[in-house]
């Protein structure tokens, strides 16, 4: 019975343990990334070079100073500042990302699977919000200005549209040094046109029980 219920103790805090993973705190200062797995140590998803080897480079990024290019269908332009770009994020839980955007320009319905975003406008006017998960599916919008802030919660679908007759920049903090992204459109176009068609002509109900 002492066996058993060890086992089953065990069992449950592995299973506790699954189910909280998320970016976790780090067990060190930092764990810069690197691609070569020789004399190093496999934490968070990334391998880490030696703290000793660590230099200012690993965490520094200049990418943000420069304005996207908004020449495209959208009129925006997303240049990440996440552990791809400074390896010294890694295991960190944080990441940025710079946003440009063309007069009347787009950042199309997303989501960050990984990470809720702080959105702090530093210039124009966007129109941002959210949609909330089933049944209510509830579109929680404003209008933001210069200086504003606005929080769009992890995992639900987002936008930012620029509402101005100027360019709009507005940079955005994540909860987490890679997190990810899934274009709406993107992944519904994959779908076959006969079955989208299909799924149109559908009148919805919902089919969850909450």
């Amino acid at each position: 019975m002492g066996t058993n219920t060890l086992t089953y103790v065990v069992l449950l805090a592995m299973a506790f343990s699954v189910a909280s993973a998320s970016d976790p705190s780090p067990l060190q200062d930092f764990c810069v990334a690197v691609n070569d797995t020789n004399n190093t140590v496999f934490v968070n998803g990334k391998f880490c070079r030696d703290p000793k080897l660590a230099t200012p480079n690993d965490f520094f990024f200049s990418g943000l100073r420069l304005p996207g290019n908004t020449s495209n269908k959208l009129g925006s332009m997303v240049t990440p500042a996440n552990v791809a770009q400074i390896p010294g994020l890694n295991t960190l839980g944080v990441s940025l990302a710079r946003v440009d955007y063309a007069p009347y320009g787009l950042n199309p319905p997303h989501i960050h699977p990984r990470a809720t975003e702080i959105l702090t406008v530093l210039e124009g006017t966007l129109y941002v919000g959210f949609v909330t998960s089933n049944p209510e599916n509830r579109l929680i919008s404003k209008v933001l200005y210069k200086g504003d802030v606005f929080v769009f919660p992890q995992g639900l679908i987002h936008f930012q549209l620029n509402v101005g007759t100027t360019n709009a920049v507005a940079i955005a903090s994540l909860g987490s040094q890679n997190p990810g992204v899934i274009t709406i459109a993107n992944a519904a176009f994959q779908v076959d046109k006969n079955v989208i068609n299909y799924l149109q002509s559908q009148f919805w109900t919902d089919n969850h029980t909450y």
